[in-house]
């Protein structure tokens, strides 16, 4: 049996054709182009599903179901995106456009929560029973897995980590608050602090912005990690600021929830032990389960955009 999964991104759709094994058979995919209407957004991901079913010489009937990912907040019971911020729509009929589309059942779900049950089923939180996906992007995407189960709360809005606030007062965020985790810990949270650090530095002896040929507008995630890496002392002191408020949140995570295994996705998670290895220290340091036989493991995702694909794939209901 195979089963279709879509990542609705606001750069790219992904379609892939994944088996009941969760391995990937084949992949099309498309630019987005937002905005754009409902139903041009429908038809771009009908044409790459079926795109990748004929890579993966298959067809229509070999197809059990589809699962979306999509961000925002989306209603699985009611087949509704309630509300898009990236994609500009509001109380979207998508499983219903969908299956006017493809004769199959549809399931939906939001993006982050897709990718955190890809970890579950198949990638760094397998065989966990609880378990935490977070995700360091353009923001910070989260999806809890509780009781093997994905909690979206009363509304299917809920894992909306990154806008806890960890700094009273604090930097604004896109959401209107002031202070919150993603404004500090996402990519481009990490950007800004190294922006904000060449500023502060004299031209002339800055290894960062000697770098990226003095072009501001050219840092990047992995701008201070190599600094750091070639023993630049202030990129040193903007991924040690980074990590400080990435493990703030992490340890609000674990605090909270306590899950066997928290694994941490996107660009910056490329950076592997470097990343991980003091996140844990400062994680060990402040938990406040620090006295407990059992703990939170911390890892990298090991799925990348796949995750995502498989997780919507193998949805509850579809498979």
């Amino acid at each position: 049996m195979y089963y279709l999964g879509i990542d609705l991104g606001g750069t790219n759709i992904v379609a892939g054709v994944v088996d009941e094994n969760y391995k990937i058979m084949a992949k099309a995919e498309c630019k987005t182009a937002v905005p754009r209407p409902e139903s041009e957004i429908c038809e771009s991901m009908a044409a790459v599903a079926k795109k990748a079913v004929e890579k993966a010489k298959l067809t229509m009937n070999d197809i059990k179901s589809i699962g979306i990912g999509v961000p925002g907040a989306v209603n699985p019971k009611t087949g509704k995106v309630e509300y898009s911020a990236n994609l500009f729509f509001h109380n979207w009929e998508i499983v219903k456009m969908m299956k006017s589309l493809i004769n199959k059942p549809v399931v939906i779900e939001n993006d982050a929560n897709a990718a955190a049950y890809g970890e579950f089923l198949a990638g760094s939180a397998k065989g966990a029973n609880n378990a935490i996906a977070i995700t360091l992007g353009t923001g910070v995407g989260a999806g809890i897995i509780i009781d093997g189960k994905i909690y979206s709360g009363s509304n299917y809005a809920g894992a909306e980590m990154g806008h806890m606030v960890i700094v009273k007062d604090g930097k604004e965020c896109a959401c209107g608050r002031k202070g919150c985790w993603e404004a500090y810990a996402s990519a481009t949270g990490l950007i800004a602090l190294t922006k904000e650090a060449i500023l502060q530095e004299k031209p002339d002896f800055s290894y960062m912005l000697k770098s990226i040929n003095g072009d501001i507008n050219k840092i990047s995630g992995l701008t201070a990690f190599n600094a750091m890496r070639a023993g630049d002392a202030a990129g040193k002191q903007v991924v040690d600021k980074y990590i400080e408020y990435l493990a703030c949140g992490i340890v609000n995570a674990v605090n909270i929830f306590q899950p066997d295994i928290l694994c941490i996705g996107g660009g910056i998670s490329k950076e592997g032990e470097t990343l991980l290895a003091p996140l844990r220290a400062l994680v060990e340091q402040y938990r406040y389960t620090k006295h407990n036989d059992k703990q939170t493991k911390i890892v990298s995702a090991s799925l990348g955009n796949d995750a995502g694909i498989i997780g919507a794939a193998l949805l509850p209901g579809n498979e």
